[in-house]
C-alpha cells in the first residue's frame, strides 16, 4: 500500500515541501509502523518558533515634555512591547527622538533592537544606511560653499541624466556584479544614476560654522536611494519565506533571514556593499564641492544611523539611532553627527556604551506627529508666512523651488529637550556644534512632478 501525504498528516506531521522527498524514500523502502515514524522524525522540519509570551526588556531613554509628546511616547512603547516578543530578539532601547513608524510591532524611528543570528530587513527599512557626512572647509565663506554645493547636488525623484553622472568605481561595480542580490540590470542602472543624489523627505545639505573653530562645515544627510530600496524589497521577500517556514506567528514586518544560511550570508554581504555605495554617494558631493572651490578638505568623517551592525552572532538593528561604539564602524575616522533641524546646530558627539544605550545615541530630533497632521495645524497661515517666520536669518533653499512646511523646524520635537535627555540618559557628549548658515532640501517636489505636469 502506497504511503501518501494524507498518511503523514494522519500521523500528525506538518505538511510542507519536505513531504515530497520523504514520501518518495518511504515508498521506495516500503517503510511502515515504527520504522516509518523513526525515519519521519529524523527528516521532519523543526517545530514552529512561537513569540515570547512576555516582551523582552528594553531601555526607555525618553521622557514626555507635554501631552502631545506623551501620546507619542505611549504609542512607541506599545509598538516596542509587541516588537520585543519577536523570538530572535534579546534586548532593545528607544532614544529621545523616538516616534512611531508603522503598524503595531514596527520598530520605531529612534529604536535599537539586538537579534541573535538573524537579520530583519524590516528593522532597517527601505532607506538602508541613511547617514550623515561632514566636511570641514576651513575659513571659506559659507554662502560660497552652499552655492557651489547647490550647483552640483540633486534632490527629488529619480537620478542623474547620463551626461551628468559621476564616474562609477570599477572595484565597487565588480563587488555588485558578484553579489546575487545586487547583480541584476535594474539595480546596477540605479546604482549608477542615483550616485550623487539625495532623494527627498528629511534629507538635506546643511552648511554652517564650527562653534569651536569658526570653520565652515558642510553636512549631508541621505541614504542608499533606489539601490538600497531594491535590496530591501528582495530582503523582505526572502525573510517572508523563512517566516512561513520557521515562525508564522511573527509579524510579517518583523520576519528575519537566519544569518547562518546562504541567503543570510548573501544579504549581509549585500548590506556591506550598499554601505560602501552610500558612503561614496556622500563623498562625490563633498569632494566635487571642494574641487569647485579649489581647496582641500581639512577634515571629513561620517556615520550611518539606519543600519544593521554585527558583533559576533548579535545583530544590532538601528532604525534611526547613531552608533557611539567604534566596534560598529570599521572605517571610523572622527566623532559622530546628530542633526536636529535646519535652525539648530548639527551636534558633533562622542560617547561610551552603557546598559541603557547599547552603544547608540539619538539620530536627530524626531517628530511628535505626522507630516499631514503638522500641515493641518498650520492651515490658518500661508506657506510663505510660515517659511519666513521659521527660517528668519537663514539661507534655506528647496531644490524643487516649492516650500515643504513639513520639514520646517516646528515639524520636529523640541531640540533643547532632546539635548537635555541625551545628557540625562548618557547618550553622548557634545564636542562641537555646527551653527546653521543655511541648507538645501528637496521641497515639495511632487507638486510639479513630471507626471503631474504631463497630466495638466
Amino acid at each position: 500500500m502506497s504511503i501518501t501525504g494524507k498518511t503523514l498528516i494522519a500521523l500528525g506531521y506538518r505538511p510542507g515541501k519536505w513531504f515530497k522527498e520523504a514520501l518518495a524514500y518511504a515508498n521506495e523502502e516500503q517503510l511502515e509502523g515504527e520504522a516509518l515514524v523513526e525515519y519521519l522524525d529524523q527528516v521532519k522540519p523543526p517545530p514552529f518558533i512561537d513569540l515570547f509570551e512576555q516582551a523582552k526588556e528594553y531601555a526607555i531613554n525618553i521622557k514626555a515634555e507635554n501631552e502631545l509628546e506623551q501620546d507619542n511616547v505611549d504609542t512607541v512603547i506599545r509598538s516596542m512591547n509587541d516588537l520585543m516578543r519577536t523570538p530572535t530578539l534579546i534586548k532593545g532601547a528607544i532614544m529621545p527622538d523616538a516616534c512611531p513608524a508603522g503598524p503595531k510591532g514596527t520598530i520605531p524611528v529612534g529604536g535599537v533592537v539586538v537579534a541573535k543570528n538573524a537579520i530583519h530587513p524590516g528593522m532597517h527599512s527601505a532607506d538602508i544606511c541613511c547617514s550623515v557626512m561632514l566636511t570641514d572647509f576651513g575659513k571659506v565663506d559659507p554662502k560660497e560653499v552652499l552655492d557651489k554645493a547647490h550647483s552640483i547636488t540633486h534632490f527629488g525623484f529619480g537620478g542623474r541624466d547620463r551626461d551628468a553622472q559621476f564616474r562609477f568605481p570599477a572595484e565597487l561595480l565588480a563587488e555588485i556584479e558578484a553579489n546575487p542580490l545586487l547583480n541584476d540590470e535594474v539595480s546596477i542602472k540605479i546604482a549608477r544614476s542615483h550616485l550623487g543624489t539625495q532623494g527627498d523627505g528629511n534629507h538635506f545639505l546643511f552648511v554652517g560654522t564650527s562653534k569651536n573653530t569658526g570653520n565652515t562645515m558642510m553636512v549631508t544627510h541621505h541614504g542608499s536611494r533606489g539601490f538600497g530600496a531594491k535590496l530591501y524589497k528582495k530582503g523582505m521577500h526572502i525573510a517572508e519565506k523563512y517566516r512561513k517556514q520557521l515562525s508564522p506567528a511573527t509579524l510579517k514586518h518583523n520576519a528575519w533571514i537566519p544569518f547562518d544560511t546562504e541567503d543570510g550570508q548573501n544579504y549581509w554581504e549585500a548590506l556591506q556593499i550598499i554601505r560602501k555605495w552610500t558612503k561614496l554617494n556622500h563623498t562625490v558631493i563633498h569632494q566635487t564641492t571642494c574641487d569647485l572651490l579649489g581647496i582641500e578638505a581639512e577634515d571629513r568623517y561620517w556615520n550611518e544611523h539606519n543600519f544593521v551592525f554585527k558583533d559576533g552572532d548579535l545583530f544590532y538593528h538601528a532604525k534611526g539611532a547613531t552608533p557611539l561604539d567604534s566596534k560598529f564602524m570599521p572605517d571610523i575616522t572622527g566623532p559622530r553627527l546628530i542633526p536636529l533641524n535646519m535652525s539648530e546646530p548639527v551636534l558633533i558627539v562622542e560617547g561610551r556604551t552603557t546598559e541603557n544605550n547599547l552603544g547608540f545615541a539619538p539620530h536627530g530630533a524626531g517628530r511628535n506627529w505626522s507630516r499631514s497632521a503638522h500641515k493641518r495645524s498650520k492651515a490658518d497661515q500661508t506657506i510663505q508666512a510660515i517659511f519666513d517666520q521659521e527660517t528668519e536669518g537663514l539661507d534655506v533653499r528647496f531644490f524643487s523651488n516649492e516650500i515643504d512646511i513639513s520639514e520646517l523646524p516646528s515639524a520636529y520635537k523640541n531640540a533643547q529637550a532632546v539635548r537635555e535627555q541625551m545628557d540625562e540618559f548618557q547618550l553622548g557628549t557634545v564636542l562641537d556644534e555646527v551653527l546653521p548658515y543655511g541648507c538645501i532640501m528637496a521641497g515639495d517636489w511632487e507638486k510639479n512632478a513630471p507626471w503631474k505636469r504631463k497630466r495638466k
